[in-house]
């Protein structure tokens, strides 16, 4: 029998933004549209290949905290998605409450699996100068593709905790 409780409880959020990069001397790249390749990553990212760093995470509540630091200018020139390097920018999903082994279904194809939570932010950075801080070792995540398929900005994000 299913547990309709459980059910209830599934976190849900959405694709805010997608983001890839060719090169690392470039800005990622927005698009609306990508591919998530199986044990790979984003179709043509600069940071895909095998290995347990496929596809990095950061939320758009964590990129809207880090902008409301008085050190930012105020006519909204801060940080925004894609800048902190992340190639998906959730909305609506803690991915702070998230653990390593918790599963991302993503549209109606792809599934993450979280592989490391926090990543090493590069000292002294832009992030780091406008702010004196960075979220990403505190709010950035990494995934493992499990499943690939076409994820496109908007799509449904369900959280599926490792119990």
């Amino acid at each position: 029998m299913i547990d309709s409780k459980k059910m209830e409880q599934k976190e849900r959020g959405i694709i805010f933004s997608i983001h890839f990069g060719t090169s690392k001397t470039r800005i990622k790249e927005a698009v609306k549209q990508s591919k998530l390749l199986e044990g790979f990553g984003l179709e043509g990212d600069m940071h895909g290949g095998p290995g347990t760093r496929q596809v990095s995470l950061l939320s758009i509540e964590s990129i809207r905290k880090q902008t409301e630091c008085p050190k930012i200018d105020k006519r909204g020139l801060g940080p925004g998605p894609g800048d902190y390097s992340e190639n998906i920018t959730t909305e609506g999903v803690d991915l702070s409450q998230l653990n390593i082994g918790d599963r991302l279904n993503i549209g109606s194809e792809a599934v993450l699996q979280i592989s490391q939570m926090g990543w090493e932010c590069y000292k002294y950075c832009d992030v780091f100068y406008k702010t004196g801080e960075c979220v990403i070792p505190a709010h950035g995540i990494f995934a493992m593709v499990l499943q690939g398929g076409t994820i496109s900005v908007d799509d449904t994000i369900e959280v599926i905790k490792n119990e």
